[in-house]
């Protein structure tokens, strides 16, 4: 349990391994949660309080946050708040290291390698991340999807990506030099650079 940008630091170069196919983590971005609490995000899907889509992200920490974005994409977050306080760190990007295989054929074999994980439909899609995997525990050995830290790497940090509320806040961290990581796209729906939290 650690705030959402201390989580996310930690989470890049995680392993996350999931249905025969393991990879490391090479982008995150961080999220806060509800205007009252302790990191206020209106980017957070925290943000306007507990639901059942978003019960997740208010914890435990270390459980697996999906939903599917724009009603196709299905994404993955790693809760990291205490009990009963969103905040959650998006999984954006990740070098598949074992498994290419099976990973090449979920995503298609006009796919590249480093492409495979790239963007966190992507990533969801290579490593077999469903729906159904939400508040899955990644520390167990028994989960579906799992996830093991190893040393803390060093991070190039930025804005996040397709967000109009905080858009300028440097929560976006990834491994520089790394193709896997995604292409930056400001929200349309964002303020002017500099004119948002």
């Amino acid at each position: 349990m650690v705030d959402p940008v201390s989580a996310a630091h930690r989470l890049l170069g995680a392993t996350l391994t999931g249905r025969n196919v393991s990879a490391l983590v090479v982008e995150v971005e961080a999220y806060g949660g509800m205007a009252d609490g302790p990191w206020p995000d209106a980017a957070s899907h925290g943000y306007r309080g507990l639901t059942r889509r978003n019960a997740v992200t208010f914890g435990p920490p270390g459980r697996l946050y999906v939903y599917l974005s724009h009603g196709i994409h299905v994404c993955a977050n790693v809760s990291c708040g205490p009990d009963g306080t969103a905040a959650a760190v998006l999984l954006r990007a990740a070098a598949v290291q074992e498994g290419i295989d099976v990973a090449q054929s979920r995503r298609g074999d006009a796919v590249s390698s480093f492409a495979l994980a790239r963007g966190p439909g992507n990533l969801c899609s290579s490593l077999g991340i469903s729906l159904l995997d939400n508040g899955v525990d990644l520390f167990c050995a028994a989960s579906p999807v799992m996830l093991r830290l190893n040393d803390t790497a060093v991070a190039v940090s930025g804005p996040r990506v397709g967000v109009s509320g905080a858009a300028d806040r440097p929560w976006r961290l990834w491994l520089a030099g790394r193709r896997e990581v995604s292409a930056y796209r400001r929200s349309p729906r964002a303020p002017a650079p500099g004119a948002s939290d």
